[in-house]
This record gives C-alpha cells, sequence and structure tokens, in this order.
C-alpha cells in the first residue's frame, strides 16, 4: 500500500490511538514539510502514547522550522502532564541544538523530582552543546542515582570540556562496569595524557567489554 499525505492523514484522524500512532510513523515516509505540518495538532493529543511519539518525531522533523519547534517543545517541557513526554521534548530539545532553550532544560532539572525527565535532560546536554551546561552535568556527577551519572559521564564526554576530567578521574574505581565503560567512551572523546593515563589503567579492567573499549580508545 502506497503511502501518502492523504491515508496519513486519515490515520491521524482515527478516533483509535495505535493507528494514530501508526500514521505518526509514517510520517517518515512522506516531505518533512507536510509532515512538519501534520505532526503539530498531535502533541497535543489526548493519549499519552500518541503525544509521546509525535514530540518524539520533533527530532527530525523539526529541523524544517526550529522556531515553531522551539515553541512547541518549551511548552511540552513545562506543561505536559507526563513525565515521558517531557522526556522526549527535552531529548529533542538537544537532538535539534535548541540552545535557546538551555535555561529552561536547567531550571526543569532542578523543579521536577522525575528522575526520567532529569536523565534526559542530562542526556541531552551533550548533543546540546552549549558550554553553560558543564556546571549542570558536574551537579549531576554527584547524584545518588547511577543512571544520571551514567548520563552526565557521556555527555560531558560529548560536550568536549577539559575540565570535565579531573572530575571524570574519580570514577575508574567505580563498582558499576557500565559507569566505568561510559567513562572510558568519555575520556577517549575528550583525549590529552591525563585521560589517556586513565583509558591505560582501564585496559586491565576486570569486565571484559571495559577493557576491550579501553583499548580501542588508546
Amino acid at each position: 500500500m502506497t503511502i501518502t499525505p492523504e491515508s496519513v492523514k486519515t490515520l491521524l484522524n482515527s478516533e483509535d490511538f495505535g493507528e494514530r500512532i501508526r500514521g505518526l510513523n509514517q510520517l517518515r515516509q512522506i516531505d518533512i514539510e507536510t509532515a512538519f505540518a501534520m505532526v503539530q495538532p498531535m502533541i497535543t493529543d489526548d493519549n499519552t502514547r500518541v503525544r509521546y511519539a509525535a514530540v518524539s518525531q520533533l527530532d527530525t522533523l523539526g529541523i524544517n522550522d526550529k522556531d515553531t519547534s522551539l515553541e512547541i517543545l518549551r511548552d511540552r517541557l513545562f506543561n505536559d502532564p507526563e513525565p515521558d513526554v517531557q522526556a522526549a521534548a527535552a531529548d529533542a530539545i538537544g537532538g535539534l541544538k535548541l540552545v535557546e532553550a538551555y535555561e529552561d532544560l536547567a531550571n526543569i532539572y532542578h523543579d521536577t523530582s522525575e528522575w526520567l525527565v532529569q536523565f534526559s535532560i542530562i542526556a541531552a546536554l551533550g548533543e546540546l552543546g552549549d558550554p553553560r551546561g558543564f556546571d549542570l552535568l558536574k551537579e549531576a556527577l554527584d547524584s545518588e542515582n547511577n543512571l544520571l551519572q551514567t548520563a552526565a559521564i557521556g555527555s560531558m564526554g560529548e560536550l568536549g570540556d577539559t575540565r570535565a576530567i579531573p572530575l571524570l578521574a574519580a570514577f575508574a574505581d567505580n563498582e558499576d562496569w557500565q559507569i566505568r565503560y561510559r567513562l572510558v567512551q568519555a575520556l577517549g572523546r575528550l583525549g590529552g595524557e591525563e585521560a589517556k593515563s586513565i583509558i591505560t589503567k582501564l585496559a586491565d579492567d576486570e569486565f571484559e567489554q571495559v577493557a576491550k573499549e579501553a583499548k580501542n580508545n588508546l
């Protein structure tokens, strides 16, 4: 069956939320300008899963109109009642590199009690590439939540600020192998002799995946 804007529109207008989600998935197969116009009404759908799918699409469709996307994503970040949708908005802000929304991300990070939203914000900061994110990532490194720490380590590597290396060094002996694995990747991105020294140590890690990744980064 050929997918056309008309066939997608029929799915998006269905009373069955599963059909609406199917329509959103098919937006990837029509031209981006038309798809961007069609996704917007779905952003405020009554169904959480539909809103999540629609907001997630902005990660790619939003390139068509970043100003409108920024307005939409800010609204969902602050006003959507579901953490999943707020998290998707943070992801899309990072993916579209909407640095204008940095302060919004920082404010929500401090105001929310939802770890998933915090996690998505920290993970997005690496993609966002805004130097202001360094301090927020530094704060997340001190979190008691291992997932937040792992995300912060990864984003530190993406951000590329070598001030992170002494902060990351403390994680070389962390008991969680996934943190050590992400640490190697981050240090490989950051580069330099200090980073290389830590990676060399981790090349002898007891966990095979960590040791292998370390050797790949030397």
